[in-house]
């Protein structure tokens, strides 16, 4: 993994943000993933995110496992705290971390294999917590970093570099969060900065477990003519299912309301998502609708984008398991120890 600093020199013009801070100080060091590799894209995607929103840098944890996605945090928020764990155990270190200070903004980025092979159980569970985070998984259909074979989200009838065909069903991540409960699901594509930023900008401010898939291109592996992940079959076969624009509530919000057009759903701190569905009657606030909608587009071979399912709450597994405000790291003493009477109190209630 490279730690090569990127040159500071910056033009003076660089438009700045709320807090003062220009898009380069939001950059991490030199990426050493592949000319062109969709990463790259989602990391200039995440960069742009963390900049419009105007969060720190030193407020914010960045998390991984292995493989060339668990790689990328290296690349952007060079000030911010970071840890590249073990295969498929990313999720399990953010729960912990967001459990000793749920005062940061928590982002985990994961890829295929890292999330549906080793780590499916971890992903699941995360999910069921609803641990405030907003996952990453950079899907691309291969472990490009062992050098191309198809992972559990590989598409069947796709074909490797080497020419084989792959026989084994997929797990669609998506499919499989909407199911599990998750109260924010939505898939991004690389080559549609346009469009992914926003996602990841309501994703970064939703409150609770935010999933985002974003079909990423290996372009060493699986970037060929019979691949399901390449540039073109996305560009060809993507339906985007909604167009989503974050309007933060620092802004005056001016919309004219037209019937199956737009649908506003506001998040824990105030702000809205606004929801514009081009096909008329997709409801991203309906869990079962949005599952049976994805099945019908998968069958025609077409890939969903957009924000596909978003929940309505202030739930996260903070709320649910009442823990204590703050962070566990300075806590007063007298919440440490309150004393033998309260212990005895306590030691009551067991008798």
């Amino acid at each position: 993994m490279s730690y090569i600093k990127k040159p500071v020199a910056r033009h003076p013009a660089l438009p700045k943000n709320a807090i003062g801070l220009t898009v380069r100080d939001y950059e991490g060091s030199l990426s050493t993933l592949c000319a062109g590799c969709g990463h790259d894209s989602t990391t200039a995607a995440i960069v742009q995110a963390f900049w419009s929103l105007g969060i720190e840098p030193h407020t914010a944890v960045k998390l991984s496992g292995i493989g060339c996605s668990s790689k990328t945090p290296t690349y952007f928020l060079g000030e911010a705290h970071g840890f590249n764990s073990v295969h498929g155990r990313m999720p399990s270190v953010a729960t912990g971390a967001n459990a000793a200070n749920q005062d940061l903004t928590y982002i985990g980025i994961s890829g295929d294999g890292d999330s549906l092979s080793i780590g499916l159980g971890q992903f699941c569970h995360a999910i069921r917590r609803n641990v405030n985070l907003a996952y990453i998984c950079e899907n691309n259909g291969v472990y490009g970093l062992t050098k191309g074979q198809f992972s559990a989200s590989a598409d069947v009838g796709s074909k490797s570099k080497k020419g084989e065909t792959n026989e084994a069903r997929p797990i669609d991540p998506v499919m499989l969060a909407i199911t599990l409960g998750a109260t924010f699901v939505a898939r991004g594509f690389s080559g549609d900065k346009g469009q992914l930023v926003p996602i990841l900008e309501a994703a970064l401010r939703h409150k609770g477990f935010a999933f985002v898939d974003v079909i990423s291109p290996c372009v060493a592996f699986n970037d060929h003519k019979g691949s399901t992940k390449s540039y073109m079959y996305t560009r060809e076969n993507y339906t985007q299912v909604t167009e989503a624009d974050l309007v933060p509530l620092r802004r005056e919000i001016i919309a004219k309301q037209v019937a199956h057009e737009a649908t506003t759903v506001k998040l824990h701190d105030g702000s809205v998502v606004t929801l514009r569905c081009p096909e008329g009657d997709y409801d991203a606030t309906d869990r079962g609708a949005a599952f049976k909608h994805l099945s019908e587009l998968k069958e025609r071979g077409e890939v969903a984008t957009g924000l596909l399912y978003v929940e309505e709450s202030d739930s996260d597994m903070h709320s649910m398991n009442r823990t204590a405000p703050g962070d566990l790291v300075a806590p007063d003493w007298d919440l440490l120890c309150p004393g033998n009477d309260r212990l005895q109190s306590l030691m009551a209630e067991f008798r």
